[in-house]
């Protein structure tokens, strides 16, 4: 094969693993939604809301320790395949549940379909993610470019995906919703399977599971920097702020409902829309473009320092405010969207810290343990947010979110320049 072929043949492999990394993270976004929403207006309490959240973040975790080596020894597609079959049966599963169910059974068995869905979702990122590592150009910045364009239209996707959710909520109801998606990305998958070009490795039959933990003191500092940067975005935004907003645009009526998820959930797809194309874009906004590894490393920590700020003062308006106010709403909508354009920097740093630091023959296994120590965050941040709301409503989670941010910069301020 020569230069020329093999470029093309890189190019549609990264073409094919995104357009399937899309679909997937579209129907995420979408079920987190509906999930979170239905239950809602059904009684839930807001730690039993976190609850049907918490073994998807547990499934992840195990996923990404694992699904490195899965990916080393079988290959990335076969794990890109297999997380979008997983949440195909994860949304036919979720179109049985019955609402006649005693609420503990329902939250075990959306518990356990959530599981699932984790497994599905952490087994396409780590593949998407490695893929990029793999295939993307070493010159002049293009590591930072690839990745920063794939992390970034993902996560706009998935806010379509909110929205989604919330649209076919109020639309077509809990379970024609969920069996329209899964049917939708029963498809994809058959078209991804049948179009996929080479360019990705097939794996290699002496990959080890003790490679898994890294020996890298970056990795590691890393991870930990990722994990609480993520706890502080969903111990805000799992539980609270679609609680918060819901409480405040709903007038209790059938119809209030309906438009109130509709305008949360345009809320939360905006705020994530916006989260993709500033992380897109995060490499001219930081003029990433030959500049080295250590630069950017100073970088992640400046911006998780500077993030700290807005959460800890939308805490203290909240407090002030002490319950719902038209002030106090469009502060959090303002806050919360510079929260969100900052965040993006910072999560586009981490994403090209770890494949910077990750070497090429580990890089499943480095990209897997950094990732579960994101599912880590988001195990972690979930939690705190249901039981942060209930002890002391949004402020708390707001302050919590402050705390741990500081905590990432702190973490991120350990990083060196080599892997």
């Amino acid at each position: 094969m020569s230069v020329a072929e093999g470029a093309r043949a890189g190019l549609g492999a990264y073409v094919a693993v995104t357009a399937a990394y899309w679909a997937f993270m579209l129907t995420d976004g979408a079920l987190r939604m509906l999930v979170l929403l239905h239950f809602h207006t059904l009684g839930f309490s807001p730690v039993a809301l976190a609850y049907l959240f918490l073994l998807y973040e547990v499934a992840g975790m195990a996923t990404n320790l694992s699904a490195g080596w899965i990916a080393a020894r079988f290959g990335l597609t076969s794990t890109l395949y297999a997380g979008l079959g997983l949440q195909v049966l994860a949304l036919l599963a979720l179109s049985r549940l019955d609402p006649a169910w005693s609420v503990g059974a329902s939250v075990a068995f959306v518990m356990a379909v959530q599981g699932a869905s984790g497994v599905a979702k952490d087994l396409a990122k780590m593949s998407s993610k490695s893929a990029v590592k793999l295939l993307a150009p070493k010159e002049g910045g293009g590591l930072f470019r690839w990745v920063a364009v794939l992390t970034g239209s993902k996560n706009a996707v998935k806010g379509v995906g909110f929205l989604l959710g919330a649209a076919l909520l109020a639309g077509v109801g809990f379970t024609w919703a969920v069996l329209g998606m899964a049917a939708g990305l029963a498809a994809i998958l058959l078209a991804v399977a049948l179009t996929m070009p080479s360019g990705l490795p097939r794996g290699r039959k002496g990959a080890k599971f003790s490679e898994l933990f890294s020996k890298s003191a970056n990795v590691n500092w890393l991870s930990v920097a990722r994990l609480f940067l993520f706890g502080a975005r969903d111990v805000w935004f799992v539980v609270g702020i679609p609680i918060y907003f819901h409480g405040v645009l709903s007038d209790g009526t059938a119809t209030g409902d309906r438009a109130a998820f509709f305008l949360v959930g345009s809320f939360m797809a905006g705020w994530i829309v916006l989260y993709g194309a500033v992380q897109a874009a995060a490499p001219k906004l930081l003029r990433a473009a030959g500049k080295p590894v250590g630069e950017l490393a100073g970088a992640a920590r400046k911006w998780a320092f500077g993030l700290t700020a807005i959460p800890a003062l939308l805490a203290l308006a909240a407090a002030f405010a002490g319950g719902p106010a038209p002030w106090l709403t469009a502060t959090l909508i303002a806050g919360l969207l510079a929260f969100g354009a900052v965040f993006a920097i910072n999560s586009a740093l981490h994403s090209y810290l770890i494949l910077a630091f990750s070497r090429v023959e580990r890089v499943t296994m480095d990209v897997g343990f950094y990732y579960m120590a994101n599912a880590g965050g988001r195990l972690l941040g979930t939690l705190l947010s249901g039981l942060a709301f209930q002890a002391g409503g949004l402020a708390l989670c707001l302050a919590v979110a402050a705390a741990m941010v500081a905590l990432s910069g702190l973490a991120a301020a350990r990083l060196g320049s080599e892997a």
